[in-house]
């Protein structure tokens, strides 16, 4: 698993972990934008949770998964953020061998600026929870895209 290697050529998935609902995202082929994908509703089962999402993440032909990090406001890592780095790692052993980094990024405020983003675009707040959560991946994706763009 990295945390800040160059980007590599080819799809990249963004994740947003949540206690209920993990939303994804993903590039284009050129790396430029984040759409939306869908969000998965988790199940009492951990692994079935992850195998669903490898089965997105090939079904992209993705060569980088980008999972948000939960860092709190001071830049510390808090229970969430731990939790998201131990579903990163067990995602990473599941994709080991197959070609796809995963790599860990900042997401704080993601959330925060997809509901702002839906507002704007005047999505009824009881519409916004079932996107939401694609949305506040779709946001991460994008700041990790720009910051692979300056940094290129």
């Amino acid at each position: 698993m990295s945390t800040d290697h160059p980007a590599r050529h080819g799809r990249s998935v963004g994740i947003d972990l949540g206690a209920r609902r993990i939303g994804v995202a993903v590039a284009d082929s050129a790396g430029t934008m984040a759409l939306p994908r869908t969000t998965v509703v988790r199940s009492r089962d951990p692994a079935a949770d992850r195998r669903r999402l490898v089965d997105l993440i090939e079904e992209e032909e993705a060569t980088v998964v980008v999972i948000g990090l939960p860092l709190s406001l001071d830049g510390s890592l808090g229970e969430a953020a731990r939790a998201a780095a131990e579903e990163a790692a067990a995602l990473g052993e599941l994709l080991a061998g197959r070609g796809i980094d995963v790599e860990l990024f900042d997401e704080r405020f993601t959330t925060v600026s997809a509901h702002r983003a839906l507002a704007t675009v005047g999505t009824p707040e009881r519409d916004r929870r079932p996107v939401i959560d694609q949305a506040a991946a779709a946001v991460l994706l994008e700041a990790w895209l720009a910051a692979h763009r300056r940094a290129e």
